[in-house]
């Protein structure tokens, strides 16, 4: 372990997630008022208690928490790898409030997965059972795929920094494509001992494949004029979940989905390469047009 590592390591900092889960569905129902009390940004006003009351009792419910009870029998894991990322975050950013860590049941919203705002984290392990779990039938296997537990760090880490990288002002899908490289070397900060592959959202197939067609990519990306260009058509295509990314050619099927987002991040980390910058703060706000140029990028491959 290098100095920085053991210095980090060495934070007093443990996160212990609270298991609302097992709270609310392994409890009586004169427990839904207590939670009410203590979990109110849980319970939207507008629903009556009995709507709670019928939940606890819903199959569709008991199952999930079955499954979940299962795979999260012991937190210790998840408890474990949660303060690992949070004390990177802590050091590099000292001002970090290490947030309340809520695990719940959410009806397997994969678009809600992980939610954080300042002091409070929401983590819906339902949609962290694996992603070849039956419950999963009939979602989409490029959802499904980060519907597993070694993606959570990364998700987490994503909405965290997220609120540290502010959203490009300009339009253009280069603007994008480095917004989204920013955010992934935080999360490369933060889970430094994390594959690139995991951090990206990708299985290690389909970040090989981006390795591997890098100069291909790049020139399309060039031939075709793109960088520059606003049309929000381009970002549907290169930068949103999607099972495959859309040159409209032979190799689509071939692709992960955002592959612009990818090939940000390879930007972004050759600027980092070329400029050695001394802190966060001297590049994290660059214009894109800005990092682009400073990075000098070129496919290594």
């Amino acid at each position: 372990m290098d100095e920085k590592e053991a210095a980090i390591e060495a934070l007093d900092l443990n996160v212990t997630l609270d298991r609302f889960d097992l709270k609310f569905h392994n409890a009586s129902p004169e427990v839904i008022f207590e939670l009410k009390e203590k979990y109110p940004y849980l319970f939207p006003e507008q629903f009556d208690d009995h709507i709670w009351i019928q939940r606890q009792k819903d199959s569709l419910q008991l199952m999930l928490q079955a499954a979940v009870s299962e795979k999260f029998d012991d937190a210790a894991t998840l408890n474990s790898t949660l303060t690992h990322l949070f004390k990177h975050i802590a050091y590099e950013f000292p001002a970090f409030k290490v947030p309340h860590t809520i695990g719940l049941i959410n009806n397997v919203d994969y678009q809600s997965k992980t939610i954080y705002a300042d002091s409070l984290l929401l983590v819906s392990l339902d949609t962290y059972l694996g992603a070849s779990n039956p419950l999963y039938e009939g979602i989409p296997s490029y959802v499904r795929q980060q519907m597993d537990e070694r993606y959570l760090p990364a998700h987490v880490a994503e909405k965290i920094a997220e609120t540290i990288v502010s959203p490009p002002q300009e339009r253009s899908l280069l603007a994008a494509m480095l917004y989204h490289g920013k955010i992934f070397y935080l999360k490369k900060l933060f889970l430094p001992h994390t594959s690139d592959a995991i951090l990206h959202g990708f299985t290690e197939e389909q970040e090989q494949w981006a390795l591997g067609n890098e100069t291909y990519i790049w020139q399309y990306f060039v031939e075709n004029q793109i960088l520059f260009d606003p049309n929000p058509a381009l970002q549907d295509r290169f930068i949103a979940p999607a099972p495959f990314s859309k040159f409209y050619l032979e190799i689509d099927n071939e692709s992960p989905g955002g592959i612009g987002r990818w090939l940000g991040a390879q930007m972004v980390m050759s600027f980092i390469e070329k400029n050695n910058p001394k802190s966060l703060n001297a590049w994290i706000e660059l214009p894109a047009q800005t990092l682009f140029n400073q990075s000098n990028y070129k496919p290594k491959r």
